[in-house]
């Protein structure tokens, strides 16, 4: 048991495509660039990220889909939608 580890939520610009190969080839550019500590276990792709209308990324909710815990409060996300669209259409890859 290794307690935490690096959850990456990956946004792709317009015209590539989620594949568990990208998944691979992403973690380990990362261990490669900054270190095999920093490579993520999990690797979640997502149209967006959940944020405020200001624009801030709630990473508490980000926190809570990772660790699988049930969401806090929505009411101040400017789509409240994504954070559905993060747990029901993403995939996690380990290695």
């Amino acid at each position: 048991m290794s307690g935490q580890a690096i959850f990456a939520f990956v946004i792709l610009r317009t015209g590539n495509e989620d594949s568990e190969k990208l998944g691979k080839e992403l973690r380990e550019h990362v261990a490669k660039v900054i270190g095999p500590i920093a490579k993520p276990k999990y690797l979640l792709f997502t149209p967006d990220l959940p944020k405020t209308r200001s624009g801030k990324i709630m990473r508490r909710l980000l926190r809570d889909i990772a660790e699988g815990r049930s969401l806090g409060d929505t009411t101040t996300l400017a789509d409240t939608a994504v954070v559905e669209t993060i747990r029901e259409n993403s995939w996690k890859s380990e290695d």
